[in-house]
């Protein structure tokens, strides 16, 4: 990869983190190099790199470009405008490289949303005050443009929702699910030996990857600092063959589902599992798609979807905010200045009114259900659907489908049906969407 190019005029990149991602930046780098001058207005030249594996083929050409083994090292050099963070993880090498590149005053771009929803007040405060742009396009949904769309495309709204599937590896496993008949953890496996999920998938099926994502999301649209702790999160690991097949029967499909909502009382947000309705834009995905929707109170409802993850997605985003700052694009990280952004008041999620799916295994028994349904009433919630599927000496696996109610009414519900000696599993519950 040439980077002769002696243009006083060009903006050099640093690239920390040589993986799949970072990788991936060079290529286009290189393949677009015309383009990419032509759209920034000033050529775009690559001068010095850092990996952990410095003999590795990785596709291209690193002969002209300078080796740092330190990636802190990489955001010191003064030959660097803008560090690219490819390393990922919420502090470390990833952490210490974007502080010292922000700290001198170097462009930061990264697709670190664990990093960015536990550090993003500070590093955002850091940027500004050093006159540093700080970009994360890549950070929310790979080749999905959600941050630039929210950002600048609804600066004219007030967003009061925003509400997405942002995790591929999750509606791969739930959409394989519905399609073969397979159960969950043999649709993992299967992910893995693919490559769509880790080999510890925690963060991806445990809701995390999402949860910081909408984290970021909120922080954009609600004008308040990322605060990762208050979103509530609940994986998809629950979910089984029965609760798939009973969506599709009532025209639903399981998707992981993440939401931000703002009201009067302050902020919520959640990543769980819920029934979607099958002919909804989300409900519809399929794969590793993701797909996020915006409610604005005068453009009202926007959607964008597209490919969430991979090489050529998320480094295409990466490469796009590089262009943006090339042009001389220096928005505050999060839309608006640091000094306007407010401290996060959180509203309980469990505290959200909705109807919810219940899965039960339970003993076939006379008056079992007459129990179960008692302990539903106590706490207020009705019944509008049930099904039960076995037959008796077997366990009956019985499903509900509730009216709407308080979600920790429901959890209370639960826990007094999960202590009866006739409840043989503690209970699946999930949300039916409003989408």
């Amino acid at each position: 990869m040439s980077t002769s190019i002696k243009d006083p005029s060009a903006l050099r990149i640093g690239v920390a983190g040589l993986g799949t991602v970072g990788g991936g930046v060079l290529k286009i780098i290189e393949t677009h190099r015309e383009q990419l001058a032509a759209r920034a207005g000033r050529p775009i030249t690559v001068t010095a790199v850092s990996a952990r594996q410095r003999g590795k083929d990785r596709g291209v050409d690193l002969s002209d470009i300078v080796w740092e083994d330190d990636p802190v090292a990489l955001a010191r050099r003064d030959d660097v405008d803008l560090v690219v963070e490819a390393i990922g993880g919420p502090d470390g090498p990833a952490k210490a490289a974007s502080e010292a590149a922000l700290g001198r005053g170097a462009h930061l771009v990264t697709a670190n949303k664990a990093m960015l929803a536990v550090h993003g007040r500070a590093l955002a405060t850091l940027s500004e005050s050093k006159g540093a742009a700080l970009r994360f396009e890549a950070a929310i949904a790979g080749g999905v443009p959600a941050v630039k769309a929210l950002a600048e495309g609804m600066a004219a709204n007030n967003v009061t929702r925003i509400f997405g599937v942002l995790n591929g590896t999750c509606n791969y496993i739930l959409t394989e699910m519905e399609h073969t008949g397979r159960d969950y953890a043999d649709v993992l496996r299967e992910a893995q030996d693919k490559g769509y999920a880790e080999a510890d998938p925690t963060a991806d099926v445990g809701g995390w990857d999402a949860a910081h994502k909408i984290c970021l999301l909120a922080s954009i649209a609600f004008g308040v600092w990322p605060d990762f702790d208050s979103v509530s999160v609940e994986g998809i690991e629950q979910v089984s063959k029965a609760d798939i097949q009973f969506a599709a029967d009532f025209g639903y499909r399981l998707k992981q589902l993440a939401v931000a909502e703002r009201s009067e009382k302050g902020c919520s947000l959640r990543v769980e599992p819920v029934f979607a309705p099958a002919n909804s834009l989300l409900g519809a995905l399929e794969s590793v798609t993701n797909a996020v929707q915006f409610e604005g109170d005068f453009v009202g409802d926007v959607a964008l979807c597209g490919p969430g993850a991979g090489e050529g997605p998320t480094a295409s985003a990466i490469v796009a905010d590089i262009v943006d700052i090339a042009r001389g694009d220096r928005r505050p990280a999060f839309g608006v200045p640091a000094a306007a952004m407010a401290e996060p008041v959180r509203v309980d999620a469990q505290a959200a009114l909705g109807a919810h799916y219940i899965r039960l295994s339970l003993v076939d028994r006379p008056g079992v259900l007459a129990q179960v349904t008692g302990k539903l009433g106590d706490a207020g919630v009705s019944i509008d659907q049930l099904r039960q599927i076995g037959r008796s000496p077997d366990p009956a696996t019985v499903l509900f489908v509730t009216h709407e109610a308080p979600e920790n009414a429901l959890r209370a519900a639960l826990e007094g049906v999960s202590a009866l000696d006739v409840c043989l599993e503690p209970p699946a519950a999930f949300r039916i969407a409003r989408i």
